[in-house]
């Protein structure tokens, strides 16, 4: 399944990427793609739930999730998802679509207290509002202009120090999480599992914009199309092998913690990072001015606190009747 989203999701960013030119995207574009972000964001809401719910049908009966027809449903959900963002990624600054994923958090939660009868109380309410509203600043404050424009300033950046210094490390934490620390504490630390498709998230979204960037010279039969055909290839390896270890290790994950939870805190690890690595490859934030830089770091804080308004008080039971009762009392 992520080798078919894998390859789905290039031919949509060849596609769009072929019309783009070598100038930025067209405003046109740049609300299509916010359109896009802003769905696939919802759509991949419901994938941990349906993916959970699977996996807690699939336990009851005594079979594998393999062969749950939720399971499937999530599944899909998460390839269809994936690929929206990816037609994203190539009209729209990743410093905006990533922190829109927290739009799926809400959805999810919401969607999780009918499906898995998780709960969800007035701060968990108050915290899917917030969440809402630190996206609408996010969108407000985002960068109107991609830094990276063609295949040529790609290879440049992909092969700057600093970017492959980070690389190198992002890959020695991996091995270190995948082959030593996951085997004995991801079961029973939620961090382990997150840190490791987090981390993965600084391979797969430069990958797709490398993507769409590089297919504009293949389509165009530029003289560079040649090599712009080796580093797609290549991106595409990258990409296909990060989505498939990042699904094997989603799906572990939800076998052994709250599909809430779970995509609550991987929402804030998995954008720090790709934020992260975003900012060393493609440097959105040279484009970023002092008001609108502290109105995005407004508006991310906005949404964490909301998402941590959702998890960390859902467990308690008090609603608004209760609270008027308890003031009556008082009075």
């Amino acid at each position: 399944m992520g080798t078919a989203a894998a390859a789905a999701a290039a031919a949509a960013a060849a596609a769009a990427a072929a019309g783009e030119g070598a100038r930025g995207p067209s405003p046109a574009a740049v609300s299509l793609g916010l359109g896009v972000a802003v769905v696939s964001s919802l759509v991949n809401g419901s994938t941990f739930v349906l993916q959970k719910k699977g996996i807690v049908r699939a336990k009851r009966r005594g079979t594998s999730y393999l062969t749950d027809i939720v399971w499937w449903a999530g599944t899909i959900a998460m390839a269809v998802g994936q690929i929206g963002n990816f037609l994203a990624y190539t009209a729209v600054p990743t410093v905006l679509v990533t922190p829109l994923g927290a739009l799926g958090v809400p959805f999810g939660s919401i969607l999780a207290s009918y499906l898995l009868k998780e709960k969800l109380n007035i701060l968990g309410k108050l915290g899917c509002l917030l969440s809402c509203a630190g996206s609408v600043v996010l969108i407000i404050h985002s960068p109107k202009s991609e830094s990276v424009t063609t295949q040529a300033e790609l290879e440049e950046k992909l092969t700057n120090p600093v970017f492959v210094g980070y690389l190198c490390i992002v890959l020695l934490m991996l091995l270190l999480l995948i082959f030593w620390i996951a085997p004995a504490h991801g079961p029973t630390n939620i961090m382990v599992y997150i840190s490791i498709c987090s981390l993965l998230g600084s391979f797969t979204v430069p990958s797709t914009k490398g993507i769409g960037l590089a297919a504009q010279d293949i389509l165009h039969n530029n003289p560079s199309s040649q090599r712009a055909l080796c580093l797609c290839l290549v991106l595409l390896a990258v990409l296909g092998c990060s989505i498939i270890v990042q699904f094997r290790y989603i799906n572990k994950a939800l076998e052994c913690f709250d599909s809430s939870v779970f995509g609550a805190i991987y929402y804030v690890v998995f954008t720090t990072l790709v934020l992260l690595a975003s900012a060393i490859l493609f440097r959105e934030w040279s484009n970023v001015g002092l008001v609108d830089f502290l109105g995005m770091a407004c508006g991310f804080t906005t949404v964490s606190v909301g998402i941590v308004l959702i998890q960390v008080f859902k467990e308690f039971n008090f609603n608004l009747g209760e609270m008027n009762k308890s003031n009556m009392k008082t009075d």
